[in-house]
């Protein structure tokens, strides 16, 4: 039996439980893992307490991201093997599998083999993060040398992963950041200029920063008012993605700035990169190339064992976090 947290009603962390579950074997297309490692997304949280972009079939399983050894693979997979190191890529309904567990079944299509190097809790806190960055700063904006990228909530792990990606392609990152606190661990992490909301003029800054021109591209994933600020901090013909709501609150359309620039505002989710296999496959070959070359590296902010699951749901919410949150599971 396998070692599982399911959910059976919507609500806050306490929700979860750890069950034991006979996972069975992998059918068509499907792989079996022995996980060593889990990375929470913010996206879990929204599932489990029924605000995500699908409604929970209950009871639910929970989990986008785990690394572990391939033991069981099922009819028509050929391109991986029992003894595989891999990680899970999110290209899945958390409906359809999910990766918090011991023991777990897998689509092949999001399996990756696991670079030499890379351990199981950094492989653990890859793939969300680097590809949703990469999604909307390289493959739909083109970001690239010469290019200013606004990039709000800058200490989560997709904010650091944005990071990481400007510089490797010779864009200017600019992170935002509500305090100061974080600032210092911010250009530690490659961003070149950091903002601290509560404290600076935001459009301001970023005209001193961009010789008055704005940036070019916004990636944020806090939504809500603020929207309207960031919007006079772009450049005209620039390209303001969201891709969470943090704030939580109703997002207003900054009509005169979009008007004004010609800004191009839009909602973007990974799952328009992983569910083009073109796409997709683009997206893994930058990833692994910018981990081989070391451009690439995960933040860790904390791990916690499986046993700790509604702790470390607690921890993410909290958002206090720099980095990655990922769950270690003993073998």
């Amino acid at each position: 039996m396998a070692k599982v947290v399911r959910f059976h009603e919507l609500g806050g962390p306490e929700v979860l439980r750890i069950e034991d579950i006979d996972v069975g074997e992998p059918g068509p297309g499907e792989v079996r893992l022995r996980v060593q490692a889990i990375g929470l997304n913010r996206a879990e949280a929204l599932f489990r307490a029924g605000h995500y972009l699908e409604a929970a079939k209950l009871p639910a399983r929970l989990g986008y991201e785990a690394a572990g050894i391939v033991d069981a693979i099922g009819p028509d997979v050929a391109d991986l093997a029992v003894g595989d190191a891999v990680a899970v890529v999110p290209a899945f309904s958390l409906n359809a599998y999910g990766m918090y567990g011991d023991v777990v079944l897998a689509p092949a299509h999001a399996v990756v083999r696991t670079p030499d190097r890379v351990t199981p809790v950094e492989a653990a806190a890859v793939w969300m993060q680097y590809l949703t960055a990469y999604g909307a700063l390289v493959d739909i904006a083109g970001l690239g040398s010469g290019d200013f990228v606004i990039i709000p909530a800058a200490s989560s792990s997709v904010g650091l992963a944005a990071i990481q990606i400007a510089r490797m392609v010779g864009a200017t990152a600019i992170a935002t950041t509500r305090s100061g606190r974080k600032a210092d661990a911010l250009r530690e992490a490659g961003a070149q200029h950091v903002i601290a909301t509560e404290r600076d003029d935001l459009a301001a800054e970023v005209k001193k920063i961009t010789g008055g021109a704005g940036a070019r591209v916004v990636f944020d994933p806090v939504a809500g008012p603020f929207v309207e600020t960031l919007a006079e901090a772009c450049a005209p013909g620039g390209v303001f993605f969201i891709y969470g709501l943090l704030s939580m609150r109703p997002t207003p359309f900054p009509t005169l700035a979009a008007l004004g620039k010609g800004l191009a505002l839009r909602g973007y989710t990974l799952f328009e990169i992983v569910s083009d296999p073109d796409r997709f496959a683009r997206g893994r070959a930058f990833v692994l190339d910018g981990l081989a070359k070391g451009a690439l590296k995960p933040i860790i902010a904390r791990t916690f064992p499986l046993e700790q699951i509604v702790e470390a749901h607690r921890y993410m919410e909290a958002g206090e976090q720099f980095g990655k949150i990922v769950v270690t599971v003993e073998g």
